[in-house]
């Protein structure tokens, strides 16, 4: 039997490495790649227009890459259970893939679609390839249980295996005779202005959105194998005129770029060299990101602390004035002022002013919830920086990773370093 199928694009926006993709010209005699703008973010008021624009930048570049291939990106306005009953009617779809998403409402999400997919007949295939590994296989092998720290999911990973490689983007003679002419211009890539978002209000675009990016990018940082090699996150600085780190997880957040696939080019490079290891290397920045989306899909409530049985109760401060004045950068600090100036300008700042900053608001100095920094950084980020488990936004928020280490374990409180502003001010200059 052939099929007219489906292809939902969610995170995964690239050819390469798409096994759901690949799952969909199987057997296909009419293929239609979507993406769904879902009014549920679209409207939301704490998407910022730096990630917005990273967005764009991504469909349009997956919509020229679908070109080359003889096809077109169908962007489909509305509610995911609206808008499928009447794709499936109207394009006579017999099958429907899209790629796992283990977070809260996207679960939540796909639970529906699943059902209305059965009741018009279409068949559903999900494959892994957001993740380097099957989530639920990990805590499976962890007795049920997400692991707590990052040395015992390591273990456990170790006894799963080297990750699956990734797979080839799909050929022209593939595609052939499988795509349509329906696409007209409802179908389009959204703007700006469509969203809302007045263009003359973004910063420079310093990461433009993209598969072709995201591949250029990672073919740059490649050939230095020499800095692959021996790479320490710890050992990079916040203060570089240009990033000292890839500042691939933009790219990896909305799946420009294949985990996958960044993993094993960086086997290739560590194979017959002296290099450096988990946690502080590429390859344990990449097991960090696991670990992470583990612990927000097996330990409830992980976004917040009420409800959550791994995060300590704190009677956090809630002084508004405070908390303004940390968001708005005029708190007085100059170097937390300068960080969250970047931030509000770049849509990107390095891992250890993520720290300085999470610090400053919670424990360091302000005392005031990590929830509440959680808000802000959701707004002014971009895109969600290396940690993509915690808030439930179809473009997902960042999490003030320094501040949930401070909470998520009793013992953190005590133990964990305090960023020293004056030393951190002195290496700033």
């Amino acid at each position: 039997m052939s099929h007219s199928c489906i292809h939902w694009f969610r995170k995964g926006l690239r050819l390469h490495d798409n096994p759901a993709l690949l799952a969909a010209l199987r057997d296909c005699r009419r293929l239609y790649p979507i993406f769904i703008l879902d009014p549920w973010f679209a409207a939301a008021a704490n998407v910022g227009i730096n990630r917005w624009r990273f967005l764009v930048g991504a469909l349009k570049d997956l919509d020229r890459s679908l070109r080359e291939l003889d096809s077109r990106l169908f962007v489909v306005r509305g509610k995911p259970s609206d808008v499928f009953p009447e794709l499936f009617r109207e394009w006579s779809v017999t099958r429907l893939t899209f790629e796992t998403d283990t977070e809260p409402y996207s679960q939540q999400r796909d639970k529906e679609v699943l059902r209305l997919a059965e009741e018009h007949g279409v068949e559903v295939i999900q494959k892994i390839s957001h993740t380097l590994y099957n989530i639920e296989r990990i805590i499976e092998e962890n007795n049920g249980k997400a692991p707590l720290t990052y040395v015992r999911f390591q273990t456990v990973v170790k006894t799963i295996g080297p990750p699956q490689r990734p797979l080839p983007s799909p050929t022209l003679q593939e595609m052939n005779g499988k795509c349509t002419e329906t696409h007209n211009e409802k179908y389009g890539i959204p703007t700006l202005e469509e969203l809302g978002k007045d263009p003359q209000l973004a910063g420079p675009e310093i990461y433009p959105g993209g598969e072709q990016e995201a591949l250029r990018r990672l073919d740059k940082y490649m050939e230095r194998t020499g800095w692959v090699c021996t790479f320490e996150k710890p050992n990079t600085s916040p203060n570089a005129l240009s990033p000292s780190t890839t500042v691939l997880s933009p790219y990896l957040k909305f799946g420009c770029l294949s985990v996958r696939t960044f993993w094993w080019r960086l086997v290739g490079i560590y194979q017959g060299k002296k290099h450096s290891q988990p946690p502080v290397s590429l390859h344990g920045q990449l097991l960090w990101r696991e670990f992470f989306y583990t612990a927000g899909r097996g330990i409830s409530n992980f976004d917040r602390m009420e409800g959550n049985p791994v995060c300590v109760r704190v009677d956090w401060d809630s002084n508004l004035e405070y908390l303004s004045a940390w968001r708005e950068a005029r708190t007085g600090f100059p170097f937390i002022d300068a960080i969250m100036t970047q931030l509000r300008q770049e849509g990107w700042i390095h891992h250890l002013a993520r720290h300085a900053v999470a610090c400053f608001l919670t424990r360091g100095d302000l005392w005031i919830s990590w929830e509440e920094g959680q808000k802000v950084l959701s707004f002014l980020l971009s895109v969600l920086l290396r940690f993509s488990v915690i808030v439930k936004l179809g473009l997902k928020c960042p999490t003030v990773e320094a501040a949930r280490t401070c909470v998520c374990h009793m013992h953190a409180l005590v133990r964990s370093n305090v960023t020293g502003l004056c030393q951190s001010g002195l290496n700033s200059l």
